[in-house]
């Protein structure tokens, strides 16, 4: 169907799709399918985009996070149309004999066609439940239709590293934040390992002790600094100026490695230095000359996802955060 979508039509098609899912038999008994719903899932992709990745990504989560999924591929450039399908996810919970089942709808949208998309997806929001927007498409965040569309949500999660501005969009989400939206980063997702091995760091009393005297902060990251770099730094920063501790922040660029990505960060003090350096998959964290190392695995999409997912409230973490690393990277340095 082009043009326009009915969302009356969408939800008779829900519904003709349980009354096909509940006559379904398992062995000789009719045990038919039980819904399960906790949200409404609404990504947002380019139809150019592996469809499998996100397809395998969102049947992953469901058993753990279930919803009904909005999937909105972008067909970009074309006359304004719409179109629709709807579609079931299930498994069989083990030593059971009955299906669960998840409602999924994919909607496929022209720019043009974007500013239409509220008055589709609002009416087939679950009511009472959450509706989370995943962004998994960079250049719809600058595009006028977006706001409204991110209006709907509760919560709004997007992947900074995406975007070609990283300073830009540190601004973008802080600005979205201070108006009262629940965002999401991927970027800062993936420093859960970062953060997690450096407070481990000051575990150790010593050390913990020798955190009172750090002087510096240096960050290295490949190229143009990522959203990631920022937000370790201000993450750590923060961190000090909470034990009275206020130290200088460097931010270096190299070469080497791929673009964009975060290398290292030291934090010293006149007989004290920790580091946490990347090298390929691995973390490795030099303590007062002694190294040890950490797995340092590449993220899936589904591991960040469902991490996000988690957070069902506001994270004060996160948006402290966020609010000091676009001071830091607003200072320029």
């Amino acid at each position: 169907m082009g043009g326009s979508i009915a969302p009356e039509k969408i939800l008779r098609e829900l519904s003709d799709l349980w009354v096909t899912l509940g006559k379904e038999t398992h062995g000789e008994a009719a045990d038919g399918a039980l819904r399960a719903c906790s949200m409404t899932l609404v990504a947002l992709t380019e139809e150019s985009d592996d469809v499998a990745e996100l397809g395998e990504t969102i049947a992953a989560l469901m058993p753990e996070y279930p919803a009904r999924a909005i999937v909105v591929r972008l067909r970009g450039a074309g006359g304004r149309m719409l179109t629709e399908r709807v579609s079931a996810q299930c498994w069989m919970p083990f030593g059971q004999h009955r299906k669960v089942c998840c409602e999924q709808v994919e909607i496929t949208a022209t720019d043009a066609a974007l500013a239409d998309l509220p008055s589709v997806v609002l009416p087939l929001a679950v009511a009472d439940l959450p509706l989370v927007l995943w962004c998994r498409s960079a250049r719809i965040l600058d595009m006028p239709a977006f706001q409204p569309i991110a209006a709907m949500a509760q919560r709004v999660i997007l992947d900074s590293a995406g975007l070609p501005n990283p300073q830009a969009a540190l601004q973008r989400i802080a600005d979205r934040s201070a108006n009262g939206a629940l965002v999401g980063d991927f970027s800062w997702t993936r420093l859960t390992r970062w953060r997690e091995t450096l407070s481990q760091v000051f575990e150790n009393r010593h050390n913990l002790a020798e955190s009172l005297r750090i002087t510096q902060v240096a960050i290295e990251a490949a190229g143009e600094p990522p959203a990631a770099a920022w937000y370790l730094g201000a993450w750590v920063m923060d961190a000090l100026a909470s034990a009275g501790v206020h130290p200088e922040f460097h931010m270096a660029r190299t070469s080497e490695s791929v673009t964009g990505e975060l290398r290292r960060i030291e934090l010293s003090g006149p007989e004290f230095s920790a580091e946490l350096a990347r090298r390929g998959a691995r973390l490795i964290v030099t303590v007062g000359g002694l190294a040890y190392c950490n797995n340092l695995p590449e993220r899936s999409e589904y591991s960040l996802i469902a991490e996000e997912l988690r957070i069902v409230d506001r994270d004060p973490v996160f948006e402290k955060t966020l609010a000091s690393a676009q001071r830091l990277a607003g200072g320029g340095q």
